[in-house]
């Protein structure tokens, strides 16, 4: 059965990847990184279209399979 799907209506499914760095981060938040995965420079910050961060992983592959686990449509920011 193929039921037609108004994707308009459910709103937007585009989130966006962009490396963070470590340093940027709230001093909180580095602890919490070092902690979880040390060494780590940089990590991947998945933000809606309204900018809202929705994740912050370790790996870029991680993000895009997390944000497209999720239905969205991962594009990554330069």
């Amino acid at each position: 059965m193929q039921t037609p799907v108004n994707f308009e209506a459910n709103g937007p499914r585009t989130v966006y990847v962009k490396t963070v760095e470590v340093s940027d981060l709230p001093e909180t938040v580095q602890a919490s990184v070092q902690a979880s995965v040390p060494g780590h420079t940089h990590l991947y910050a998945v933000h809606d279209e309204a900018g809202e961060q929705l994740a912050l992983v370790a790996d870029r592959k991680m993000a895009f399979l997390l944000a497209r686990q999720h239905d969205y449509a991962p594009v990554p920011v330069h």
